[in-house]
């Protein structure tokens, strides 16, 4: 399939997704132009797709590309000589779950820490309100309001931020934080020394959100500068220099931190969600080291977990048990998620590529 000559990317500069796919666009040299939305844009994306969110990215003869883990894997398909696949089963899988975790548990701390602080937020809805919103004919204070209640309603109140889950959301962060600064204080890369798509799934939150915004910003340059730095080299790395660094093929032991809360937190989340949402609910409850959530059922999220699950249910038993043997709980955790058939159980959710399952907006 032909590519355009430069790709136009429809998004923010501060959005979490727009980040980690122009990350990914860099490294693989792909020419793009990022059209920074205004409300005007966001309903004209909204149209074409079907889905208001953002990055959304026209294609040539009106054929868009929408959410970024999909856009990513095709256009892995059309620029294969530049890969961030790894090629042995057991690592591939590895940096699919770790994609999915970086995109979907990495998720409210980065919201709640843009919306939660009192200096964050002044800053990005100062931003957004000259940005997203510069074509809406308001006072900017006004424009400023908007926003402030609007991201703090959808993005504390309606996603389970309460003073009684505050701290944990913040844990999740410093948890995280910690377990990949043990493994980038050892390693240039997530899974080696070499960028794989491990590295672009945890680069939305960590980019455009911990590493820019002041409050987990500055936790950052002190808790983890190790990370600090990967987010900054990342940016700036052209995949073809890593041409003949051979991709990963064992899964590092420095990755044990990480997968115990992979084993711990992410999964049982996620198949937690998977459930209310086959029950038809629209919220759940999910317990976090002893801290209960009343948290929105998000039917993208029963999506990805489905493919995960397919994922895992493909691979040969003896991937599987290399899997197990590096990390029981990680083994455990994934025999848990994988007691349900292979088949897709939500209706009206059909895998196809390229589209999108989402309704996450900025």
């Amino acid at each position: 399939m032909a590519m355009p000559n430069v790709l136009k990317v429809h998004g923010l500069d501060l959005s979490y997704f727009t980040g980690k796919l122009e990350a990914y666009l860099r490294g693989k040299q792909i020419p793009y132009e990022l059209i920074e939305m205004d409300t005007a844009d966001f309903k004209h994306c909204g149209k074409a797709t079907g889905v208001a969110q953002m990055p959304q990215v026209e294609w040539l003869n009106g054929q868009w590309l929408s959410d970024s883990t999909l856009i990513i894997e095709f256009l892995e398909e059309l620029k294969p000589e530049t890969t961030i696949m790894p090629q042995k089963a057991a690592v591939r899988f590895v940096a699919q779950l770790l994609e999915d975790f970086g995109d979907e548990w990495l998720w409210r701390p980065a919201l709640y820490y843009r919306w939660a602080n009192a200096k964050d937020a002044r800053l990005m809805s100062t931003r957004l309100a000259e940005g997203m919103m510069r074509d809406v004919p308001l006072p900017l204070f006004m424009r400023r309001w908007a926003i402030l209640n609007r991201q703090r309603f959808h993005f504390l109140w309606r996603d389970g931020v309460r003073p009684s889950t505050a701290k944990r959301v913040e844990a999740h962060y410093l948890e995280t934080l910690d377990a990949l600064e043990h493994i980038l204080s050892k390693q240039a890369f997530v899974l080696g020394n070499r960028p794989t798509l491990a590295d672009y799934g945890f680069y939305g939150g960590m980019f455009r959100h911990f590493f820019c915004d002041p409050t987990p910003a500055a936790i950052m340059r002190t808790r983890a500068p190790a990370v600090h730095e990967w987010v900054a080299r990342l940016w700036n790395t052209r995949i073809e220099d890593y041409i003949n660094c051979p991709m990963p093929e064992v899964i590092s032991e420095n990755l044990r931190p990480l997968f115990r809360i992979v084993g711990q937190e992410f999964l049982p989340y996620m198949q937690a969600n998977e459930a209310a949402i086959e029950l038809g609910h629209t919220t759940f409850k999910f317990d976090s080291q002893g801290t209960l959530f009343n948290l929105p059922a998000q039917p993208y999220r029963a999506w990805r977990f489905q493919r995960l699950r397919t994922r895992y249910q493909q691979l040969p038993p003896q991937t599987q048990n290399e899997i197990h043997a590096y990390c029981p709980e990680l083994g455990e955790a994934l025999l848990k998620a994988v007691t349900f058939p292979i088949e897709s159980r939500i209706k009206g959710l059909p895998i196809t590529t390229p589209t999108t399952m989402t309704s996450r907006t900025w």
